[in-house]
């Protein structure tokens, strides 16, 4: 008996770790999106550097974009995780996360990590999201 196997969609952020790791920035599964953790930067260049809080705007923004290009948004996000560099940025990063999922509402989870790959970086966030159709 085969197994079956769920066709895959992946998009990429062109980021130039990509490649070297292996990952993409989603995955759409059936109608499961996995975003994977993002920083705010644009090809591995840093943005808003030492803004928490404008950090978070651009990396949920670059999710959005994400889901979108996978046939989502961010209404069908369920889960989110956020890592800081410093855990005193959690309000300031809680309150962006709140402007855009205050009415969305997923579970969430926050942590403080000891660094990222560039020093610049203070927030990473990932998304799970599941979406209405299972056709990619």
């Amino acid at each position: 008996m085969k197994a079956q196997t769920t066709k895959r969609k992946l998009v990429s952020s062109a980021s130039p770790y990509e490649p070297i790791v292996g990952f993409s920035r989603a995955v759409r599964a059936g109608n499961f999106i996995a975003v994977s953790g993002t920083t705010a930067g644009s090809g591995g260049k840093p943005v808003a550097i030492g803004d928490p809080a404008a950090q978070t705007r651009a990396i949920i923004e670059v999710i959005e974009k994400a889901l979108a290009d996978l046939g989502g948004s961010l209404n069908d996000v369920v889960r989110t995780r956020i890592y800081l560099i410093d855990i005193a940025h959690w309000e300031a990063v809680g309150r962006v996360h709140g402007e855009f999922f205050a009415d969305i509402r997923p579970a969430n989870s926050m942590f403080q990590v000891t660094a990222f790959v560039r020093p610049e970086w203070l927030v990473e966030i990932e998304a799970d999201a599941v979406v209405a159709e299972a056709s990619v």
